[in-house]
């Protein structure tokens, strides 16, 4: 990564210029993200890609190396926790990480149109959406207006965790978390395709409010589950082989 200065001389955030090729494979996209959140955690971040000269560069197309879909919760801002900038992150946000048509189709765009390979599930612990779901179905009473469609979305989850005998709030999250993965694989065959050709993964990460930091959930493949641990907590992360 290079600087770029600002007037007066002074260091600038810093610029990717070589992303498209250092970025184009899915375990590459995963622990780029990891070494970004773990910055983030550290306190140390970088804020690359926010400087004037990158935001003229990326005006014309954009080639983001991850599509973040995640919950709408105001301290779940994705470049922000994963210390990225302009053109980096294809992000699509609804309550609760539901996964509607809307947000199957932004996707499959990014995926297939922009050619994004690496697509990642964004919860976090005590979650509203979640919550109201459950609120719900202990109570059995309806939300208002369109509040109902994302109560309906999570009840899924709520059930399943119900099953496996999961009744804390964090890991009901965890399974909606997974559960919202295995709906955008399950709901999108382009997706699913794209994942089997080894062009693209998906990973669902859980992240905790209080530390800032990203753990992961599920994956497809299961093996971006454990990419970055290599480094430890808070380490830097190098990018890793596909």
């Amino acid at each position: 990564m290079s600087h770029s200065g600002t007037p007066g001389g002074q260091p600038g955030p810093q610029r990717t210029t070589d992303r498209a090729p250092a970025l184009s494979e899915p375990a590459r996209a995963y622990a780029e993200l990891i070494a970004g959140n773990r910055r983030f955690v550290s306190g140390a971040p970088r804020h690359p890609n926010q400087d004037a000269g990158h935001r003229a560069a990326v005006a014309d197309g954009q080639h983001p190396f991850a599509v973040i879909v995640g919950c709408s919760d105001s301290r779940l801002a994705a470049e922000i926790i994963f210390d990225r900038g302009l053109g980096d992150l294809f992000v699509v946000r609804t309550a609760g990480h539901t996964a509607g048509p809307e947000v199957l189709g932004s996707v499959e765009y990014a995926v297939t149109v922009l050619g994004t390979p690496l697509v990642v599930v964004l919860g976090h612990d005590s979650c509203g959406a979640v919550q109201a779901a459950r609120e719900v179905a202990t109570t059995g009473t309806q939300p208002q207006g369109h509040l109902r469609a994302v109560v309906d979305a999570v009840l899924p989850s709520l059930r399943r965790a119900e099953t496996e005998g999961v009744q804390d709030i964090d890991g009901i999250v965890d399974i909606h978390i997974a559960q919202t993965v295995e709906t955008l694989l399950g709901q999108s065959p382009v997706l699913a395709d794209e994942v089997a050709q080894g062009r693209c993964a998906v990973v669902g990460v859980s992240y905790r409010l209080a530390a800032g930091a990203v753990s992961p959930v599920a994956a497809v493949p299961a093996c971006f589950a454990t990419l970055g641990e290599e480094a430890g907590p808070l380490g830097p992360a190098a990018p890793a082989a596909a």
